[in-house]
């Protein structure tokens, strides 16, 4: 009962979501220090690691609740973007200042734009590894770091990529600081602290995110 009221209450909505993007930034520190071995040369120590993401087994327990996270995050997202709409013109709506900025009116819309991402990453990639790419007969590694270079040879697909991750850097500009101020974490000595780091951990994920698909294009080219 108290897990139904805290899923159909707004505040319990507005917590949960914080709590699984908390989840989620930690995830992609972790991906990201995975992905930066696309730049190794010739893609041995990338293969091994998608190898290991994909067969160790607490991994791929973790990898499901993953997913569960990512789309409960969405989910909760749709439902209090349609309970703000259905808000809106009320007279005894609240104004308030949160939302000032690009990303903190555009939530809604970044999150959209970021799950249509997830989607299409992981039928291109994920997809790829468990499903179309064969392992070698002697290693069992699959060979996923050409299918990821070849896809990079293109620049439209470079472009949307580095598109996307512009995005996700503003959902997590203001998702981040956001999450802690919902979790009731809000101090006038720390929350500068918090805001700052959140802003450095957004330009962080971008930019590391940006720079893979960019040099492998260049290599591509050169």
């Amino acid at each position: 009962m108290w897990l139904i009221n805290l899923l159909t209450s707004s505040i319990g909505k507005k917590v949960i979501m914080s709590l699984t993007g908390l989840f989620l930034c930690s995830f992609l520190v972790i991906h990201l220090l995975g992905n930066l071995q696309l730049l190794s040369a010739d893609g041995t120590a990338f293969n091994e690691y998608a190898k290991f993401m994909t067969s160790f087994a607490p991994i791929k327990i973790i990898s499901y609740g993953l997913y569960a996270m990512i789309l409960l995050h969405a989910v909760l997202g749709i439902a209090l973007w349609s309970q703000n709409k259905k808000a809106k013109g009320s007279k005894y709506k609240v104004r308030t200042t949160q939302n000032t900025t690009f990303a903190g009116r555009n939530m809604a819309l970044l999150g959209a734009i970021m799950f249509v991402f997830i989607v299409w990453h992981m039928s291109k990639f994920w997809a790829a590894m468990k499903f179309r790419l064969d392992p070698d007969a002697t290693t069992g590694v699959v060979d996923l770091y050409s299918e990821v270079s070849g896809a990079f040879s293109h620049l439209w697909v470079v472009a949307l990529y580095v598109f996307s991750m512009v995005v996700i850097g503003l959902h997590l500009h203001h998702g981040f600081q956001s999450a802690f101020q919902t979790l009731g974490l809000n101090h006038k000595k720390y929350t500068p602290l918090i805001k700052g780091f959140g802003t450095g951990f957004s330009i962080l994920i971008t930019i590391g995110f940006s720079i893979i698909p960019i040099w492998m294009y260049i290599q591509s080219i050169s």
